[in-house]
């Protein structure tokens, strides 16, 4: 991902924040597959940051198992992260736009995604964005490859530049 491509989506997911103060983060995926672990990955590293107005909720496999706890929280926005091919260099990340969701998420969900987006916009009354993180699917490694941890890296400098304590 190149610098403009950071700042890109830097920018975008600002603009989708619009100055939220309460923030949910809601971690997908499977830690045992190495294509499916990097959202809870994120979300887990997210969750050490301390960000204010931020709640961190570890879904796993089934998101839909979190939308109470969520609607309880009340957030002003949700920030599903998850790993979605996108046809991008491993460790790529990318706000993934409603269309997209079908044709680059790994299904290892009991429900499809977009559905339970859709229940807790209509719901909670609340926006919500999915960001994608680009796996390294041919590796079969225990630890992130290095493009997913510089992935990583660049999520979690992006999330603290926009919701650390300078809202």
């Amino acid at each position: 991902m190149t610098e403009r491509e950071d700042n890109d989506f830097e920018l975008h997911l600002r603009q989708r924040l619009g100055g939220a103060h309460r923030v949910a983060v809601v971690g997908i995926g499977d830690r045992l597959l190495p294509f499916d672990r990097l959202g809870m990955l994120a979300a887990e590293a997210i969750e050490d940051l301390r960000l204010p107005g931020v709640r961190v909720f570890l879904a796993g496999t089934v998101p839909e198992s979190m939308t109470g706890p969520i609607r309880r929280f009340e957030p002003e926005h949700v920030l599903f992260i998850d790993a979605a091919e996108m046809g991008a260099p491993p460790g790529t990340v990318s706000i993934v736009e409603p269309e997209g969701i079908h044709a680059t998420l790994f299904s290892s969900h009991v429900l499809p995604l977009s559905l339970v987006m859709e229940f807790l916009e209509k719901d909670a009354h609340t926006r919500v964005t999915l960001i994608g993180i680009e796996p390294d699917t041919h590796s079969r490694e225990s630890e992130p490859t290095p493009g997913e941890q510089e992935g990583l890296r660049r999520l979690l400098a992006a999330l603290e530049r926009i919701l650390g304590g300078d809202r």
